[in-house]
C-alpha cells in the first residue's frame, strides 16, 4: 500500500469547507485516475485543468480534509478533489472580477 501523504499539519475540518453545494468550480490542475475510479485505466485523465463542475457533495478524509465531490458536465465524471485542487467561479472577489473585464460577464453565461 502506497505511503498517504497528509500534506501538511492543517486540519481542514476544524473550519467549514471551503465550498457549498451547487457552487461552481473551476480544476486548477489535471486530475488523473489513481485508481479509485472504475472503468477507467490508472493515469487516465478524468478533468483537465479549466473544467468547471459543480459541487454535489461534501465528505472528508482522515479526519482531516474535505473532500469535494465534483460533477464536471463536459466530461461527465463525477470526482473527488480537494480544496486546493479547485477555485470557485461564483464568489470571485471583486478585485478578480475587476481584471476580468468582459470575461467576468461569460462566466454568468455558463450556468
Amino acid at each position: 500500500m502506497a505511503d498517504i501523504n497528509r500534506d501538511d499539519d492543517a486540519i481542514e475540518v476544524a473550519s467549514p469547507p471551503r465550498f457549498n453545494m451547487g457552487e461552481r468550480v473551476i480544476s486548477r490542475t489535471v486530475i488523473r485516475n489513481d485508481g479509485t475510479y472504475n472503468g477507467k485505466d490508472i493515469g487516465e485523465v478524468l478533468v483537465n485543468k479549466g473544467e468547471i463542475g459543480f459541487i454535489t457533495s461534501i465528505g472528508t478524509f482522515l479526519q482531516q480534509f474535505y473532500i469535494y465531490a465534483v460533477e464536471f458536465v463536459d466530461s461527465g465524471h463525477r470526482v473527488g478533489m480537494r480544496a486546493k485542487e479547485l477555485c470557485t467561479l461564483d464568489h470571485l472577489p471583486d478585485e478578480v472580477l475587476a481584471q476580468l473585464g468582459e470575461k467576468a460577464g461569460q462566466l454568468q453565461e455558463l450556468r
